[in-house]
């Protein structure tokens, strides 16, 4: 349930500011505890107990300085009127504090109890100290948050973009194999017409990131069938996919921008029969889908590579980072491979 539309639940930033002054808390009230136990002397069951109560009603005041931190977000630039307010802030959560620590006090030992006037003033300046501490806390968290989410938004537009420029790629290269077969076999380039616009449906369909691979594969083989209508025996293809891998996520269109690559550069180049080889499989924790085929080949020592190709390495990278890649392999006349690697997770999971 979302908790801006009337839910029950904590926001997660706010919960994570509440686990860390949780955490943060548990040192202060050690440091307290042998502050007491120095000054005082005494046992150091006792002032640890004092220390707990007098941290317990700090941090119980810590939540109207949480409120205050959310009510007034950090300025940019910091503003006079805004370093007043925690002054201000400061001050009443002190003086709160003082009394609010005697009153437990008073209640444990069944008696009136006030800090000595000499001790006030250091109580005070710890006051401030905590306060500038909570609300610190709080400030940073949240502009945690606020970076997280637009490093998430920015990310999902890249993606967007991306997947978006796949689309008119993919049917540059398959109107080109509709209107090679016209002159030649007006009949069939009709057919292939219609397989095209059923696999354009799918394509600009398609909002996901991550898909299965059962659900990628099956796009790629209704691909082939359009290819195949043009090569016809000229290009053969095996598939080394366990079917314990149907599950595996991994980026839309990617087998297909390899596939695509494959029959683009390596079958339509030659005369003669092109092979063309999809394995996939799991190493530990890493998923490897690789295309080969044994065609024209290519020299990469020269700059650049296809377009799809470094479309789908820019998808890899603003999905997975450093944890996946997208290696080639070629030597002019000796065919072409490529090999993506990202993490092993199931669709459902990603």
């Amino acid at each position: 349930m979302n908790p801006e539309h009337g839910g029950q639940a904590v926001p997660p930033v706010r919960r994570w500011i509440w686990a860390q002054l949780l955490i943060g808390w548990l040192p202060v009230w050690g440091l307290y505890g042998s502050m007491i136990l120095a000054m005082h002397g005494g046992s150091a069951r006792s002032a640890l107990s004092i220390a707990a109560r007098a941290i317990g009603a700090a941090a119980l005041l810590s939540w109207p300085v949480l409120k205050l931190t959310e009510r007034f977000p950090w300025p940019r630039p910091v503003r006079l009127s805004f370093v007043l307010l925690h002054l201000a802030g400061a001050a009443v959560f002190s003086v709160a504090w003082l009394f609010l620590a005697s009153a437990l006090e008073a209640v444990v030992r069944d008696q009136f109890f006030l800090i000595r006037p000499a001790g006030v003033v250091p109580f005070l300046s710890i006051g401030v100290w905590l306060y500038i501490a909570v609300a610190g806390v709080s400030y940073a968290v949240r502009a945690t948050a606020r970076a997280a989410r637009a490093e998430t938004t920015a990310a999902q537009s890249q993606l967007a973009a991306l997947r978006g420029q796949l689309n008119p790629h993919f049917l540059f290269n398959a109107l080109h194999t509709v209107v090679q077969l016209i002159p030649v076999e007006p009949l069939r380039a009709a057919e292939a017409a219609e397989r095209l616009a059923g696999l354009l449906r799918t394509a600009t369909a398609e909002g996901r990131d991550l898909v299965p691979l059962a659900e990628e594969r099956a796009f790629v083989d209704r691909y082939l069938e359009l290819e195949q209508m043009r090569f016809a025996e000229r290009l053969v293809v095996k598939r080394e996919i366990p079917a314990a891998l149907d599950e595996v996520s991994l980026p839309s269109f990617a087998m297909q921008t390899l596939v695509e690559n494959a029959v683009r550069h390596g079958a339509a180049p030659r005369e003669g029969t092109t092979t063309i080889t999809i394995r996939g499989r799991a190493e530990g924790t890493t998923f490897v889908l690789e295309v080969q085929d044994d065609g024209a080949g290519a020299d990469l020592s020269r700059p650049g590579e296809g377009t799809g190709l470094s479309r789908l390495r820019d998808r890899l990278a603003a999905l997975y980072g450093a944890a996946a890649s997208l290696t080639l392999a070629s030597r002019s006349g000796a065919g072409f491979t490529a090999t993506l690697r990202a993490p092993l997770t199931r669709a459902d999971e990603a």
